[in-house]
């Protein structure tokens, strides 16, 4: 196989997957901020309230259209560039996505229009309702895009089936209810929450600084600051359930991202600060709290935290396991009805995956020597020093958006919304927590690999059949239409913004008469 191809087809989908991820988020938390915003319209009839919804939900629009358009284009890279990968688990991993596209998405796309169109035609509490089902439906296609995810990190409910050379389902509700799907689902949801908390803050900070829409503005500021700090403490509070989850299910990703070498003595201690290196396997320079690891990951003071060398170890052991349940495999092939053919393979059925491993050294696992027993081994280790970076910077974030928001709320009761100082830390604060998102992805993908399925599906087994040039051509394509996309979605958001709020009204009012003219109906005294 074509190396650079499965390394040009990764890096393809990376790219939509992290742009995707710049919209669906806002998406997530303004949609719920706007059912705030009018229930507060709705309870009082005061038409500022109204104006306020309108805005947020103007802007709401252009960002959810950026977000349908690439998420399309990453679903239809599942069959483009991972042809094998949907082949092989495509009953398992397709079910879900089918799912959100009949019961999520269409729910959401049916009611946008009503939302945005119906304000004169709907009862206030109807189109209240309606606001909410648009909410409801972003919020439940998250759900079942991370219940398929959370599959491919821990997957639950399923077997290969060595008659179709396929994974199949067993158990529809333990996929529905996985721990990891599950833990992922809320800590990317409150994460959505915060993104669209700092969005409506920043934007709410700058008209004040400008000394613009005042009234408007401090009242979104006191939405973002209370909805942002609960949901900023969410997700603290359910960050920590995610990594609870992965010490049964990911361990080595759990080591990886604290760069933990070596298995340490229960409670293992939290690496705060370091210097992970591959080449002499050691943290340089570490800074550690002690028992504080132990306690987070196994929530007890005896359970034990693996480390990557005693894990590499044990990948050892599954993939020579794997080698004769591929062995077993082929034998079964050729002759399907020999019950202790089945019988063999039925032992070693497990570590499967982890002897296709080898078919990154070898075609033929069977044929691997044991340095490439060892090489596939260590393979099991993802990017250590990206991981650990990668999800320091995100709690570090998470912490400051914690900060960030408890001093808005208090400002906002005691009625300083104007303090300059906390105005342009807020409007400074808008990307942060973007980012925090996007390294966030990244320690969940990348500390996934070598698995497209973990432990089931290596990822360089899963790519198409394509060329490099093809791989190129599209790469390029989708770059210069997606920065394309890009700068007319920040153009039509600061358009929006620099008009304001009142634009609609301001449009409609009558203009001052000029000096002299005469007003409407008044009677022309004759020269």
């Amino acid at each position: 196989m074509d190396f650079a191809v499965v390394d040009l087809s990764r890096l393809q989908f990376a790219l939509t997957a992290l742009y995707h991820f710049l919209f669906v988020p806002l998406t997530l938390g303004l949609s719920f901020m706007l059912v705030i915003m009018e229930s507060i319209y709705v309870m009082t009839r005061r038409p500022i309230w109204r104006t306020i919804t309108r805005f947020w939900a103007s802007l709401f629009g252009v960002n959810f259209v950026l977000g349908v358009a690439t998420g399309i284009t990453m679903e239809f890279q599942f069959g483009m560039n991972w042809s094998y990968y949907s082949h092989y688990v495509g009953d398992i991993f397709g079910a879900p996505l089918a799912i959100e596209g009949l019961m999520a998405f269409f729910l959401e796309a049916t009611f946008v229009g009503l939302m945005f169109f119906g304000w004169d035609k709907l009862k206030p509490v109807t189109h209240l309702f309606v606001t909410f089902l648009v909410a409801l439906g972003t919020n439940l296609s998250a759900l079942w895009i991370l219940i398929a995810n959370g599959w491919m990190q821990n997957p639950v409910g399923s077997t290969f089936n060595p008659e179709t050379m396929r994974m199949e389902v067993t158990d529809f509700m333990a996929v529905l209810f996985n721990p990891v799907a599950q833990a992922k689902f809320v800590h990317t949801v409150s994460a959505g929450y915060v993104i669209a908390a700092v969005f409506v803050l920043g934007i709410s900070a700058f008209y004040l600084l400008k000394g613009r829409h005042k009234g408007f503005a401090k009242r979104s500021m006191t939405v973002a600051a209370a909805f942002g700090l609960a949901a900023s403490l969410s997700v603290v509070v359910l960050g920590d359930e995610s990594g609870y989850a992965l010490t049964d299910n990911q361990k080595m990703k759990l080591a990886a991202l604290e760069a933990m070498w070596r298995t340490e003595e229960a409670p293992a201690g939290l690496t705060v600060f370091g210097f992970p290196s591959l080449q002499d396997r050691e943290t340089h320079y570490e800074i550690k709290v002690p028992y504080a690891l132990g306690l987070i990951s196994t929530r007890s003071l005896n359970g034990e935290v693996m480390g990557i060398l005693e894990l590499v170890a044990v990948a050892e052991d599954r993939i020579e396991s794997g080698v004769l349940a591929y062995d077993a495999l082929e034998k079964v092939k050729a002759d399907p009805a020999d019950p202790a053919l089945r019988g063999a393979f039925e032992v070693h059925r497990n570590d499967l995956g982890y002897g296709l491993l080898l078919k990154r050294y070898v075609a033929d696992p069977r044929e691997a020597t044991p340095e490439q027993v060892k090489l596939a081994a260590w393979s099991t280790v993802p990017d250590v020093p990206l991981m650990f970076w990668s999800f320091r910077i995100m709690a570090g974030i998470g912490f400051a958006m914690i900060a960030l928001f408890a001093t808005a709320f208090v400002l906002c009761t005691l009625r300083k919304h104007e303090t300059r100082w906390f105005l342009w830390l807020a409007v400074l604060a808008i990307p942060l927590p973007w980012l925090a998102a996007e390294f966030g992805w990244l320690v969940a993908e990348v500390g996934r690999q070598p698995w497209a399925v973990e432990g089931v599906l290596p990822t360089f087994l899963g790519a198409s059949s394509l060329t490099v040039p093809q791989l190129w051509t599209t790469l390029i394509g989708f770059t210069l239409f997606y920065g394309t996309l890009a700068v007319i979605e920040v153009g039509l958001i600061l358009h929006l913004i620099k008009k304001g709020p009142f634009a609609e009204q301001e449009a409609f009012a009558p203009r001052p008469a000029a000096p002299g003219t005469p007003l409407p109906g008044a009677a022309t005294a004759p020269v």
